[in-house]
């Protein structure tokens, strides 16, 4: 979430473009306004949280920046507090939602989750874009979103292409932002497919090795 990163920029005085949202927002930090926003059309959301409550998942629905749930389940409230959010229940979301959500997020044990996306993922081919972020974490947002696509759009609204970028990566979600890349960096603990993208596989993200990365590429120009 927007919300949820912009404490982060200030914290470490960036103005830069940040990518939101897996990708469906890219936001101005100062000034808070989105040059990007790519939400979910409103009846497929529909849809999609109906399959969602037949399978029992919690779901966090995003709308202008605010967190919306059916009812605040103990994963919900964890997500919440985690990122210091507020959270709003407004009993059944798919009466409830009036407009297009930016994204949805299915909550749950990462193996139910696995089955939830090998089931739900033939069903909306061509119409969500659904990958897993974290373990406990399905994400659901327009096909036409992902890191990579929101990545590309700061490229040509800065002026660099692929071959000028390096990307970082270790979720599921983070296998089109590698792919857009230029050269493209996993942690050792990232997911297989992001492993197998990769250009350099760098220490975990426990040993910082983004960070090793960074500093060595800084020294190396110094």
């Amino acid at each position: 979430m927007f919300r949820a990163v912009r404490p982060y920029l200030a914290q470490a005085g960036l103005d830069d473009l940040v990518v939101c949202y897996q990708g469906a927002v890219v936001a101005e930090p100062q000034s808070g306004r989105w040059l990007r926003h790519v939400p979910i059309p409103l009846e497929l959301a529909r849809e999609t949280i109906g399959a969602l409550h037949e399978e029992g998942f919690g779901l966090n629905c995003y709308v202008d920046d605010e967190l919306y749930v059916a009812e605040v389940r103990p994963e919900a409230r964890r997500y919440a507090d985690f990122q210091h959010l507020e959270i709003h229940a407004v009993g059944d979301l798919g009466r409830w939602l009036d407009r297009d959500p930016t994204k949805l997020v299915a909550v749950g044990d990462p193996e139910a989750l696995d089955e939830l996306e090998e089931q739900l993922k033939p069903r909306f081919a061509g119409r969500l874009f659904i990958s897993k972020s974290l373990p406990y974490f399905l994400e659901f947002a327009h096909p036409d979103v992902s890191k990579g696509s929101g990545l590309a759009f700061v490229a040509e609204r800065l002026g660099f292409g692929p071959e000028e970028t390096i990307a970082c990566g270790d979720g599921e979600n983070d296998r089109e932002l590698l792919h857009w890349a230029g050269f493209g960096v996993a942690v050792a603990n990232a997911h297989p497919d992001v492993l197998e993208r990769a250009d350099l596989i760098v220490p975990s993200v426990q040993e910082e090795g983004v960070a090793l990365l960074l500093e060595s590429y800084l020294d190396s120009v110094a």
